[in-house]
């Protein structure tokens, strides 16, 4: 049977890679993935073919990956992040359905939301999810209410894609939702460029986050109730008695 790695690179760094990633990397022939991160991982890899296609063109991008793979390669495709997490895992599996003679095999990553909390302390010690502000798959309206949902049961809550220039008061208008059930107070954190150059953090409370600028390459965090600063650091204890 052909096989196909789904592979979740990590947030940026060689470093940050998982050691099955980079094996499964050095046995496949052909590495495909956005453009973005082929150039994230191309100097680690010399020898390897390399093909690409742009942002929106996600299931092109997997056809092109079962298709060298049908001619018996070995074959990469590679996401940011873990594949497995708003990756192309799902898509991979859509799409395979049509390619029975290839044989799927997922090798997760560092998620933005586990490597960004890395650089900002330990604000998931506790129940949180993650919520992705694009409405490009999503509409705005279940965004709203998952956003309401959150903020109401009092979880921490990590934001993707936070803003765009399509969407540069997203971010925004999520502060204000959640801001109907969390206090202004809340401690958050935001991290830019996640293990790559330029990498930087900030913690702030949630009616500063609320105005704050940010990018397609930031990731947002917002504490729940208990969530404190300490030392410059965002920590959210688990609730053990006698700290």
């Amino acid at each position: 049977m052909n096989k196909l790695y789904v592979i979740g690179i990590g947030p940026g760094e060689y470093e940050q890679m998982t050691l099955k990633a980079i094996h499964a990397m050095e046995k496949s022939e052909v590495i495909i993935g956005y453009t973005v991160y082929v150039d994230l991982v191309k100097e680690h890899f010399p020898g390897k073919e390399f093909l690409t296609t742009p942002m929106k063109k996600e299931v092109d991008r997997c056809v092109m990956a079962f298709e060298e793979a049908k001619k018996g390669k070995v074959v990469s495709m590679i996401c940011s992040g873990d594949a497995g997490v708003y990756g192309m895992s799902g898509l991979m599996y859509e799409v395979g359905v049509n390619y029975p003679e290839v044989e799927l095999e997922i090798i997760p990553g560092v998620t933005a939301a586990t490597g960004g909390a890395a650089v900002l302390g330990a604000p998931l010690i506790h129940d949180f999810c993650l919520i992705s502000l694009s409405d490009l798959l999503t509409p705005w309206e279940k965004i709203e209410a998952r956003l309401l949902a959150a903020a109401e049961a009092d979880f921490v809550v990590c934001l993707y894609n936070p803003s765009s220039r399509k969407r540069s008061d997203y971010l925004q208008k999520a502060c204000d939702l959640m801001m109907q059930y969390k206090s202004p107070e809340t401690v958050c954190g935001i991290v830019s460029y996640i293990g790559r150059d330029g990498e930087h953090y900030e913690v702030m409370d949630l009616k500063t986050l609320r105005d704050t600028k940010v990018d397609m390459f930031t990731t947002v965090w917002v504490g729940n109730s208990q969530t404190k600063e300490i030392n410059g650091k965002m920590v959210t204890p688990r609730g053990y008695r006698n700290v």
